[in-house]
């Protein structure tokens, strides 16, 4: 005679993402756009933002195509102006905020390299951008007393290899940001998480689109969807757990 066995004291209820309403800056491309795609998926409702217009209506129809809701809007987060309308675009397009993926950021090099203005906009998009994102955000979620700040960082943050001074800088930056933030906001029922992938194939890393695919089949590299279903289970946790920091490297990237 079989027997049905009670799973309930052995496995932990999974929250859902379905109707959770998430904003992603920079979810046109690489890891915010297969993050967006599968939150949507889950059925989630989207808002993204990008920088170019292009980006912004192929990353809308493929989330869409998942069945999910979204819209999104053209934004730099570099620039204070452009990062308070479009939480004002947020607020008219989700009705409310549970779920923001701080993602936006561009590639960096050394110090020696980077003229100023391409220095300084580095540090305004990957880290002066996520602070004045993450004011936002919280402005919104602490009168709810609820919600979740997920924020994309970097394996730089730790390696911090020569010639990557800039970038490392402000990846330690959203670091030690995240850590403390989590101190602040936790006591008003907001969560934080930081995940810090290793390399991962996306418009921002060097190596051409074959190159990036022969990579992440030699388990040098991973896709941009790994670190979404990452995301995925730090946003599905119970309420009563915290992922603080996940780190995900390729499988023979041992540094």
């Amino acid at each position: 005679m079989e027997t049905t066995t009670d799973t309930s004291s052995i496995h932990t209820a999974m929250p859902t993402l379905k109707g959770k309403r998430v904003f992603i800056t920079g979810g046109t491309t690489g890891i915010g756009r297969a993050i967006a795609n599968l939150l949507g998926s889950e059925g989630a409702e989207i808002f993204a933002c990008g920088r170019h217009q292009a980006e912004l209506i192929d990353a809308l129809e493929s989330i869409r195509s998942t069945g999910a809701l979204a819209a999104g809007e053209v934004a730099d987060v570099s620039k204070p102006d452009d990062v308070k309308r479009i939480f004002k675009q947020a607020d008219q397009s989700l009705g409310g905020l549970d779920i923001f993926i701080n993602n936006a950021g561009v590639a960096g090099g050394g110090v020696e390299e980077e003229e100023d203005e391409s220095w300084r906009y580095i540090v305004e998009t990957n880290l002066l951008g996520y602070i004045g994102c993450a004011k936002e955000t919280i402005n919104r979620m602490k009168p709810a007393r609820k919600g979740h700040i997920v924020l994309i960082g970097s394996m730089s943050a730790d390696l911090r290899s020569g010639g990557s001074s800039i970038y490392a800088a402000t990846k330690s930056g959203i670091q030690a940001f995240a850590e403390a933030l989590r101190k602040e906001v936790n006591p008003e029922g907001i969560k934080v998480s930081l995940i810090e992938p290793g390399k991962t194939g996306s418009d921002m890393v060097e190596e051409s689109p074959s190159k990036q695919r022969d990579l992440i089949h030699k388990h040098d590299m991973l896709r941009a969807e790994d670190i979404a279903v990452a995301v995925h289970y730090m946003l599905t946790q119970p309420a009563r757990c915290d992922i603080v920091n996940l780190q995900i490297r390729p499988h023979l990237q041992l540094i």
